[in-house]
């Protein structure tokens, strides 16, 4: 792969990331302070992406990836989003917001893994090149909340403009996209079916009483990952404190350390003592936001920022590999199908419809039972680290899988 196409296709993982860091991080703050929305609204906004994740493999691999290019797809996907992004910010109503959110969503959710393609279909060698275009994407993340901050001086005020830089930078990836390597489609007389998508191939693996825990736990885990996802940037701004978005870009870089760590944890605890370490990491976030403040009890925000590493990274990452590891390599890719709209589309649907109920629940007129909220995906991720704990027998995975020490 020459140097222009790394540049390239560099900066398509940076933008596709940076766009969504933009207005998903702060987006809770925004329908809160802004448009004045309930927790159940702010939960079901937070749900469009779920139900996105789940609709967007079919639409890849049923109709973008047979019959367009992937790049041409990628660009006109971004073209409209920056349109439905803009959109947005003219929305006075939280559920007139929901619909185009919802819309855009649809847009967005598929040019994840048409991104991949692209970068994957231009590559001798994925596992050696893959690795370090792909955290041009952290990166991407990480910046725009930095400059919400720093650069934008953002405030509750003018939140309407993290839209508009997510539109900016979608536009400008729209543009990009067709000036991408050429990545043909498949072709009609490709094969691909609905159950082929759905992974129906994988369910072999449920057969795996230890897999099918770990499964289960996976979809669970993503309940409190909602929480966090939809609440945490509001929770920290009415805690006082300042900087609040790029401040939550600690947890990129601390997912970004780990990651490097898991071959050194995998060798010395094995798989299902990785997941639990992971695990206890989600208590343990959600008890320092319950106790944390802006005064005196500020480092336990921070903490509960920074452990998004261990969460993640012990968690998904492990959880990835493990699914891999079990999976026969004729079934592979379906078995990470399956994984990732298990949790990304179902436990996040279900996780961001709960958060907002119980933000609800806590709030009497203008006071929010901060500590009250907390404990909820607390207590649901000590049940899963029970459950995980006792029921998950499988822990003969004490080193990566060899396709993850390719990567490595």
């Amino acid at each position: 792969m020459n140097t222009d196409v790394r540049i390239r296709l560099s900066l398509m993982m940076f933008l596709e990331f940076f766009i969504w860091g933009a207005w998903y991080v702060t987006m809770g703050t925004y329908l809160d302070k802004v448009l004045h929305a309930t927790g159940v609204q702010v939960g079901a906004a937070y749900s469009a992406m779920a139900i996105a994740t789940i609709i967007s493999p079919f639409f890849v691999g049923m109709i973008a990836d047979r019959f367009f290019p992937a790049q041409k797809v990628l660009g006109v996907l971004h073209l409209i989003g920056a349109i439905l992004l803009w959109i947005l910010i003219t929305i006075d109503n939280p559920n007139g917001f929901y619909w185009v959110l919802l819309l855009y969503s649809l847009a967005y959710a598929p040019t994840l893994a048409l991104a991949n393609s692209v970068a994957f279909r231009q590559m001798e060698d994925p596992s050696k090149s893959f690795p370090s275009i792909r955290v041009l994407g952290t990166i991407g993340w990480i910046l725009v909340g930095w400059m919400i901050d720093k650069v934008f001086h953002i405030s509750t005020e003018n939140l309407a403009l993290t839209f508009k830089i997510a539109a900016v930078a979608s536009l400008a990836l729209g543009i990009l996209s067709f000036f991408l390597p050429d990545t043909p489609a498949k072709g009609r007389e490709t094969k691909t079916s609905f159950h082929h998508i759905l992974g129906s191939d994988a369910f072999v693996l449920f057969k795996d009483s230890s897999f099918l825990v770990f499964f289960i736990a996976s979809v669970l885990i993503c309940i409190p990952l909602s929480f966090y996802y939809s609440l945490t940037n509001l929770y920290l701004t009415e805690t006082g404190m300042t900087n609040v978005t790029s401040n939550m870009t600690l947890g990129q870089f601390s997912e970004a350390l780990f990651i490097l760590l898991i071959p050194v944890f995998f060798k010395r605890l094995g798989v299902k003592w990785m997941i639990v370490l992971g695990m206890v990491a989600w208590a343990l976030r959600f008890l320092c936001f319950g106790y944390g403040d802006s005064g005196s009890g500020l480092w336990l925000l921070f903490a509960g920022i920074i452990l998004h590493g261990v969460c993640f990274d012990f968690f998904f990452v492990t959880g990835q590999i493990y699914t891999d590891s079990k999976a026969e390599h004729k079934i592979q890719s379906q078995a990470q199908g399956m994984i990732t709209m298990a949790t990304y589309g179902i436990g996040m649907f279900i996780g961001t419809l709960l958060s907002g109920y119980v933000k609800d629940l806590f709030t009497k007129g203008q006071t929010v039972d901060w500590k009250g909220i907390w404990m909820v995906p607390m207590g649901i991720s000590i049940a899963v680290l029970v459950l995980f704990i006792i029921f998950f027998k499988d822990n003969h995975i004490t080193a990566p899988h060899e396709s993850w020490k390719a990567d490595s």
